[in-house]
């Protein structure tokens, strides 16, 4: 392989990486049977049985479910543990796909190392001949459970879908890259982020390339910087062990914001296939400049340190805020900030694409600097919209005015959740929303420079926007925008 190069003082150059759009082929075939590893854990607790519920419940689960996890647990007590979370998520309220929800599980308990556990496996298969793996279970895991299912042969004509974070920084990704590819095709490696299954991360895509009046302005001409905030109102919940491993730049930003950024840069795909859109969106990441400590700050929320399982002289990051450049033609020279924390004041996700403002004054209240300049705001979460935001003349024979806000709310009743519909995609061999190994790798190799070297972190109190001195990283007269509880007009 070519060596990356970079001249002097220019953006860098690295080989391209890729791949082709799957060919095709006819439908990819549907699972015969799911086995979902970590059965017994919060994961599947929270989030896993309630998605299995609602693919039951529309028909589109109807295979066996076999749980495997360390614990010696009855069939019985896998019952009652499906049962609470169902309760917790909303309850019951179809009888029939409930129970025959239950009717499909079996029970595995084992060790991962132990080859006895990958029989069992089988023999809970029974007829079974294509099943889907599916790692919830840690990271530092996944590599056993693949080379147990390939030593076992359970990973012919089968799929194996592996939770996020998918390594810890460059190497390890590759190393389980590497692991992965030794035992099943990169078309079999589902690498999950429920990110992208989320509704509004889709709408991105569509909103982009199904409307033509954004490309004219969409480029660095028009566009000033780009926000996105990931904000949580809460701290670790107990996950303390676990953010200690993580870290915000890990567990949110180098994938989730990550996602978003390549969906809001990348360029039109050649088709409409996963496998182009794919190709644009690795592009995007491997045109990210690597980050500097200079482009980064790190905030820890008062208190953190006292959390169950975390070290009293804890230097992991609960907040984090970053500027990023895309050495691209489109976006050469713009500015994109991501940050992303806990206990901030509200719990929300949203993006500003901040346009410049009018190149002549002619109205003292439009001018640039006395006000913000024209923008587009993504709403994410907690619900969906669109807003343009476009400066209007008030009444009255002075021009003077006010910014108002086009806004289209997004929310739709009855949407899928996003593991329902990345479960289902997966078992059905539809790979558009789940991440490749060049664009897992590209994104790595963003944030692989300041991973091991950090900038110390700073407190801030909870509640707050996280400590003061992030705003250093934003250009004169930038501010943050920080979401608030949503309006039409805001």
């Amino acid at each position: 392989m070519a060596a990356a190069t970079r001249p002097p003082d220019g953006p860098r150059v690295r080989p391209a990486k890729e791949t082709a759009s799957r060919p095709a082929r006819g439908p990819a075939p549907v699972n015969d049977a799911l086995v979902l590893f970590g059965v017994t854990g919060d994961l599947a607790h929270k989030m896993i049985f309630p998605a299995l519920y609602a693919m039951v419940k529309r028909g589109a689960l109807d295979v066996p479910v076999v749980g495997v996890a360390f614990p010696q647990w009855s069939l019985e007590r896998l019952h009652r543990r499906i049962t609470d979370s169902i309760e917790r998520a909303g309850g019951v309220d179809d009888r029939r796909a409930f129970q025959h929800l239950l009717s499909l599980f079996r029970y595995v308990s084992g060790d991962y190392n132990a080859p006895a556990t990958y029989a069992a496996i089988r023999q809970a298969l029974g007829s079974a001949r294509r099943p889907a793996h599916y790692l919830a279970i840690p990271p530092a895991l996944f590599e056993t459970a693949i080379r147990g299912l390939g030593a076992a042969g359970l990973a012919a004509h089968a799929r194996v879908i592996v939770e996020k974070p998918f390594g810890r920084d460059l190497a390890s990704a590759r190393a389980l890259n590497r692991a992965a590819h030794a035992v099943f095709p990169e078309d079999a490696i589902f690498r999950i982020d429920h990110f992208l299954g989320k509704e509004a991360i889709m709408n991105l895509l569509y909103f982009r390339f199904a409307n033509s009046f954004l490309e004219p302005i969409w480029n660095r001409n028009y566009v000033a910087s780009v926000q996105i905030t990931m904000a949580e109102a809460f701290g670790v919940q107990g996950r303390g062990a676990f953010y200690e491993t993580a870290g915000c730049l890990r567990d949110v930003i180098q994938n989730h914001l990550f996602q978003i950024v390549a969906l809001l840069a990348m360029e039109p795909p050649s088709a409409r296939d996963f496998g182009a859109v794919h190709n644009e969106k690795a592009k995007v990441l491997r045109a990210m400049r690597p980050l500097r400590a200079g482009d980064l700050r790190r905030g820890q929320y008062a208190g953190y340190r006292r959390e169950s399982e975390v070290a009293a002289n804890s230097d992991v990051e609960t907040y984090c805020a970053l500027r990023l450049f895309i050495d691209s033609w489109r976006w050469a020279g713009v500015p994109w900030y991501l940050r992303s924390g806990k206990y901030l004041p509200e719990t929300a996700t949203e993006v500003l694409v901040q346009l410049h403002a009018p190149p002549q004054g002619l109205f003292g209240d439009a001018a640039p600097g006395r006000a913000r300049a024209n923008y587009l705001r993504f709403r994410i979460s907690p619900d969906s919209a669109i807003a343009l935001a476009a400066r209007v003349k008030s009444a009255g024979k002075d021009f003077v005015g006010e910014q108002r806000e086009l806004y289209l709310s997004e929310a739709q009743p009855g949407e899928e959740a996003p593991y329902e519909r990345l479960l289902t995609a997966a078992m059905n061999g539809d790979g558009a929303l789940f991440t490749r190994e060049d664009a897992v790798e590209a994104a790595w190799a963003v944030v692989n420079p300041v991973l091991h070297h950090p900038p110390r972190v700073r407190p801030y109190a909870r509640h707050t926007w996280g400590p003061k001195h992030a705003g250093a990283i934003l250009a004169r007269g930038e501010s943050w925008h920080n979401p608030g509880p949503d309006r039409a007009g805001a």
